[in-house]
C-alpha cells in the first residue's frame, strides 16, 4: 500500500481555514465528502466518532503530525485526507506542541488489516524528517501530490 492509493485528492486542504482540532476535523470530513469518498448523510457521525477517539487519546503523535483515524461500517474503503495549517493547531499532542500536518484516515470496519497498513504506510513517511519537513512547506495541493509520489517512489527504490 502506498500514501496514493489511500490519499483522496480532492481531499487535500494546503491551507486549514480551521485553528481548533474540533475544526479541523470538521473541514477534513467535510473534504472527504465533497471529494466523494463519504457519505453526506454521515458528516455528524463520523465527525463524532473522530472526537471520540481523540477524546480516548490524542492523535496528535509529536513532531507537528496528526492522524486521526476512524473505522465505519459504510467506509468504502481507505480513504484519507490531508491538512495543512500554517499556524498550527492545539491537537493535545503528546510532545505539546502545535500539529502542522493532519492525516485524517477513515477505513471500513470489515477491513482492520488494510486500516492497519494504511496507519503503518503512513507513520513510515511521517516518521522521516525531510517528508514532514517539505510537507509542512508545501502551499498547494500539486505540491503535497509531488511529495507524495515522491514518498511512494523511494519506498519503492528503497
Amino acid at each position: 500500500m502506498r500514501l496514493s492509493e489511500i490519499v483522496i485528492p480532492g481531499a487535500i486542504v494546503a491551507t486549514l481555514s480551521s485553528n481548533s482540532r474540533d475544526e479541523v476535523v470538521h473541514e477534513l470530513i467535510d473534504a472527504l465528502i465533497a471529494a466523494g469518498a463519504a457519505e453526506k448523510r454521515l458528516r455528524d457521525e463520523l465527525i463524532k466518532l473522530v472526537l471520540e477517539r481523540e477524546k480516548r487519546g490524542s492523535t496528535g503523535f509529536g513532531k507537528g503530525v496528526a492522524v486521526p483515524h476512524v473505522k465505519h461500517e459504510s467506509a468504502k474503503g481507505v480513504s484519507l485526507a490531508i491538512g495543512l495549517s500554517q499556524s498550527g493547531v492545539d491537537f493535545n499532542a503528546l510532545d505539546k506542541q502545535p500539529v502542522y500536518s493532519v492525516f485524517l484516515l477513515v477505513s471500513p470496519v470489515d477491513a482492520p488489516e488494510d486500516h492497519l497498513q494504511a496507519m503503518e504506510v503512513i507513520f513510515k513517511n511521517l516518521s522521516v524528517d525531510t517528508f514532514r519537513r517539505f510537507l509542512r512547506q508545501a502551499s498547494s495541493v500539486e505540491e503535497v501530490v509531488d511529495l507524495l509520489n515522491d514518498a511512494d517512489s523511494q519506498q519503492i527504490s528503497g
